[in-house]
């Protein structure tokens, strides 16, 4: 039989009699995890910020619809293994998956600026795919697991200032690529190396922190029935199959689902296409094209998230549907900043445009996996978080081809963009019908 090994741990022990003051032990290991993030995202951004430097100097890439296949090949990947990720996090060592996930991500970063063809850059992008599905559900799993009731919000949201702090590095990686004494393939050898060097204390520091506690929670726990009960879960999720045909037969998460793959349509343009849309509207150098598009949307999201994890942290403490409620006032956000956006006449107006896209992004991103924790059972949330990435990254993935070949046949900015604000208001609808279950899938 395949053993679970994320059983009841001191965390739960001491959260479960004072769920609003979880131990410092739980702010560290998020600590730990915001560098993690942060060169998650760093690897990824960067590719957009020295989109041209990278066409230039490896010319049979050609056309904007083949650097879409190079963006579409990492999520495509990524989105395909990460329910495969989330089903190792849950039955798995989360600690040991983690530190695994940055080793081998940040070996390819490495490699990657050392890619000479467009089909070696498109075999690079799908290795790091295959890194990256185990990070994410996995991190987000083992927070939301040590952060409950009033603090769960506010952990997730700590932990994605990571990513969006990684979002703004790699903004300022164009400067790195027109410099010639620099170039694009030294930010992907220097990432790659940082990331390998943090990987082997990360390692050491959560298995201490996590791993060694689950273990003697599980021995010295006195909530013997809890334990029972957690078994009885474990024999029924064994199967992959099982897992599946649980989320899947649970309308709540299907509606989830779709929320959290509609406004990440958006999302993806936003991050991967920005530079290059302002550098081409507003005649900008390379490097301030990439600040210009990362570095405001993202600094907002850093406040999006603070914000929203607060009020939905104080909300939950009235009403189950906190969380639900602040995520779908951040896609209120979507409508104007995409209309925006799309029809800015100054680079001005569309750093303010986005900017509140960032904000209404921090309100969905921090909330995400505390919605999840609402309709899901702890032992399924890695898993249900990775099929979560699956649609939503996949979509993703044919919305940065699809944007370039539109494109590339010259369709009017306010027209795409109107398309995707469409899909915003679709997703508050989708996202008010959901409604928590039993408070037994809210620990």
């Amino acid at each position: 039989m395949f053993r679970m090994r994320n059983p009841p741990s001191d965390f739960d022990n001491h959260q479960e009699s004072n769920d609003a003051s979880p131990p410092r032990i739980a702010w560290l290991v998020v600590a730990l995890l915001v560098p993690v993030a942060l060169l998650n995202y760093l690897d990824r951004q960067m590719l957009a910020a020295m989109k041209s430097s990278m066409m230039n100097d490896i010319p049979d890439i050609a056309t904007r619809a083949n650097w879409g296949v190079v963006l579409g090949s990492f999520k495509w990947v990524y989105a395909l293994l990460s329910p495969a990720g989330g089903y190792l996090a849950d039955r798995l060592s989360r600690s040991r998956v983690i530190a695994a996930s940055l080793f081998v991500w940040s070996v390819v970063t490495w490699a990657t600026g050392h890619v000479q063809s467009f089909p070696q850059l498109v075999a690079a992008r799908a290795l790091m795919g295959i890194s990256e599905a185990l990070y994410i559900p996995a991190a987000l799993a083992l927070v939301a697991q040590i952060h409950r009731g009033g603090t769960r919000s506010r952990a997730v949201g700590l932990h994605q200032t990571g990513i969006y702090a990684g979002i703004i590095l790699g903004g300022f990686s164009g400067y790195v690529a027109d410099n010639p004494t620099l170039g694009w393939r030294s930010a992907f050898i220097a990432c790659g190396f940082i990331g390998i060097t943090y990987s082997f204390p990360l390692y050491i520091l959560l298995i201490r922190l996590c791993d060694s506690d689950r273990r003697t929670g599980s021995e010295q726990s006195p909530r013997s029935r809890s334990n029972e009960i957690a078994n009885d879960r474990e024999d029924r999720f064994a199967s992959p199959f099982a897992a599946v045909r649980d989320l899947f037969s649970n309308f709540n998460y299907v509606l989830l689902v779709i929320y959290f793959t509609l406004p990440a349509l958006a999302g993806w343009i936003v991050k991967d296409w920005m530079p290059d849309i302002l550098k081409e509207q507003f005649s900008l150098g390379q490097g301030k094209a990439g600040i210009s598009a990362v570095f405001y949307v993202q600094f907002a999201s850093l406040i999006g998230v603070f914000a929203g994890g607060w009020l939905a942290d104080s909300w939950s403490k009235r009403s189950p549907r906190g969380n639900i409620y602040i995520s779908a006032l951040g896609m209120t956000f979507f409508l104007p900043a995409l209309f925006g956006v799309g029809t800015a006449s100054t680079l001005g107006i569309a750093i303010g445009f986005l900017i509140l896209f960032g904000i209404g992004w921090g309100f969905f991103d921090c909330n995400n996996m505390p919605i999840l924790c609402l309709i899901v059972r702890p032992e399924l949330r890695a898993t249900g978080y990775g099929f979560m990435n699956l649609v939503s990254i996949s979509c993703g993935g044919f919305a940065d081809w699809g944007f370039g070949a539109l494109r590339d046949h010259h369709v009017p900015l306010p027209l795409i963009f109107g398309v995707f604000a469409g899909f915003a208001l679709l997703s508050v609808a989708i996202v008010l019908l959901i409604r928590p279950n039993h408070r037994e899938f809210q620990t």
